[in-house]
């Protein structure tokens, strides 16, 4: 694990957390940086071998959520396959068989989209964490678990917390 990194984006959860709710363009910002400082440093990631996230959403056209976590993902030095908007179940469903991703990550926008992402949980490998996110979730805290959600990441904060102590 590149400690050098670590501590890099520990400073920049840390920041966030003072700051409250950055706007949509500060996490942009602040990804794009790290990624930039990577790239200068010749830093891979945070894990020697890094993790697959396959992305995907099911019932959200613009995927704005999707590019903030794919960004992010990126600055860890996450491997990212991007499926696209308004995948169906059995696409992402394959496509996860296929390449039997660390991570799968969703936002979910929609109510009734329940049974569909509980579809996807019982045919994808079990290995496989499902990451969501999306306001749904606040509106409706069993809604992860009904769904077999693995990890509801509230934000970028929250979802950067997550890969730091994420092992593949």
């Amino acid at each position: 694990m590149n400690l050098i990194l670590r501590k890099k984006i520990i400073n920049a959860c840390q920041n966030w957390h003072k700051t409250r709710h950055p706007s949509r363009e500060a996490f942009l910002e602040l990804a794009n940086n790290i990624i930039q400082w990577k790239q200068e440093r010749d830093i891979q990631g945070l894990w020697k071998n890094p993790p697959l996230m396959l992305t995907a959403t099911i019932d959200d056209g613009w995927g704005h959520g999707l590019e903030i976590i794919q960004l992010y993902a990126q600055a860890a030095g996450v491997r990212i396959m991007p499926l696209g908007l308004m995948q169906s179940t059995e696409t992402i469903i394959a496509k996860c068989q296929n390449y039997v991703p660390h991570i799968l990550g969703m936002t979910i926008l929609q109510f009734d989209s329940e049974d569909s992402m509980a579809y996807i949980r019982k045919n994808i490998p079990s290995k496989t964490l499902i990451i969501a996110g999306g306001p749904l979730f606040r509106a409706d805290p069993g809604l992860s678990r009904r769904m077999g959600i693995d990890f509801t990441a509230k934000d970028a904060v929250a979802f950067m917390e997550f890969l730091l102590n994420f092992k593949p």
